[in-house]
């Protein structure tokens, strides 16, 4: 099994503008690094290699779907590598939420999810709390118990 992660973020003005200049100048080097980072598998992006033209959640929001070998592979990339230096930041870019914007389940090794099932995993989580289905790194499931 590998792990599905999505984030979402909620822009605080648009990607072209100056208060957000700081996070796309970062946007090639931290996906460079996620890319070429141990236990990496797949990320999702248009025919370009753009992820923020892919809005599914609304014209101001942004989504992360990648897909990883181990959630200790995650876990490592997030919070063990310059990634978070932009986690650090977050609150220059993006808005507070009240609901949850982070959601991680278990898929098949190969699988590709898609932005709509990732959608319903998140949903899943803000509305029954982490199950085996839609979890956090706070509260993990392991694999074994996925469905």
């Amino acid at each position: 099994m590998h792990i599905a992660q999505l984030n979402i973020a909620t822009l605080v003005a648009p990607l072209d503008s100056p208060e957000l200049k700081g996070f796309v100048d970062l946007l090639v080097e931290i996906n460079d690094l996620a890319d070429n980072s141990p236990g990496f598998v797949w990320r999702l992006q248009d025919e370009n290699g753009d992820a923020t033209a892919i809005r599914p959640f609304g014209p101001d929001v942004i989504v992360n779907l990648t897909v990883w070998e181990s959630i200790e592979a995650l876990y490592a990339y997030t919070y063990r590598t310059d990634h978070l230096g932009v986690l650090q930041r977050r609150r220059e870019w993006f808005r507070r939420s009240g609901r949850p914007h982070l959601v991680l389940w278990w898929v098949d090794e190969g699988a590709r999810p898609t932005v709509a099932e990732a959608a319903r995993r998140l949903a899943l989580l803000a509305e029954s709390g982490p199950t085996r289905d839609a979890f956090t790194f706070r509260n993990q499931f392991p694999a074994t118990l996925a469905a």
